[in-house]
């Protein structure tokens, strides 16, 4: 599902600053219906991965294709099979839990968004959109605008309005960053439960939390592979380990 060769990137330099070197000839894969952490230290150049595969910045050097289609000449087709989760959750504070999930679902009528239309029209999207909210564990909270969901729920919210969109693959980016403990634990089992069927790259700086999620762990460290496995190869592997406890800065 997503095939990264010979990934390289440069960030400028200027007055006070070298150029540096962000990532260096990566070449990693993703199989259909795999569920992949992206893990590493700061300045490992996960960050910097992330963004070129949500199309924010380009390569200096190399190809990435995603869902059979080239990342840099057929973006639209890329935008077509993912949907990416970011840190800070992107639902509209002002809309009920219900509304975001609901507009989320007017994706699929393509450009069409149905604020215009009668009530009528868009109570038809209720039934669906309430199964996600269900899903999700928000049933209670329907009718609350999210602004004041607590921070754990709101990013709740967001896993379901990127659900409503039916994604063949799923990029998250450290979506239990900031959370209390109880909240990680359940967000965590929420993205393991809506993985299934799905193709899932995560990024989580934190391995402890990843222990029991995903099929394979990538490892980085100054933008290149340092391990590759499960969660029990990796975690104990001696280079990885000192990845950790360096100074690695970025």
């Amino acid at each position: 599902m997503i095939d990264i060769s010979h990934l390289s990137h440069v960030y400028p330099g200027s007055r006070k600053q070298p150029p540096r070197q962000a990532l260096s000839d990566l070449t990693l894969s993703v199989r259909e219906g795999e569920f992949c952490i992206l893990s590493g230290p700061n300045g490992s150049g996960k960050s910097t991965l992330f963004r070129i595969l949500c199309g924010m910045c380009l390569p200096s050097a190399g190809q990435v294709t995603i869902a059979g289609a080239d990342l840099f000449r057929e973006p639209h087709r890329v935008r077509e099979a993912m949907a990416v989760v970011f840190q800070s959750p992107a639902v509209d504070k002002h809309l009920s839990v219900l509304e975001n999930v609901r507009v989320a679902l007017q994706r699929k009528r393509g450009n069409s968004f149905d604020f215009w239309r009668s009530s009528r029209v868009l109570d038809e999207q209720n039934g669906r959109a309430r199964e996600l909210i269900e899903d999700v564990g928000l049933a209670a909270f329907e009718n609350t605008v999210a602004i004041e969901l607590p921070y754990g729920r709101k990013r709740a919210l967001e896993i379901a309005t990127t659900l409503a969109l039916d994604p063949e693959m799923m990029l998250l980016d450290e979506p239990t960053a900031g959370m209390a403990h109880d909240d990680v634990e359940r967000i965590a089992a929420l993205i393991k439960r809506v993985a299934a069927n799905r193709t899932v790259l995560m990024v989580e700086h934190n391995l402890g939390v990843v222990e029991h999620l995903s099929d394979q762990i990538t490892v980085l460290a100054r933008g290149e592979v340092l391990a590759e496995g499960d969660y029990a190869t990796v975690s104990r592997n001696p280079y990885v380990m000192s990845a950790y406890l360096g100074t690695e800065d970025g």
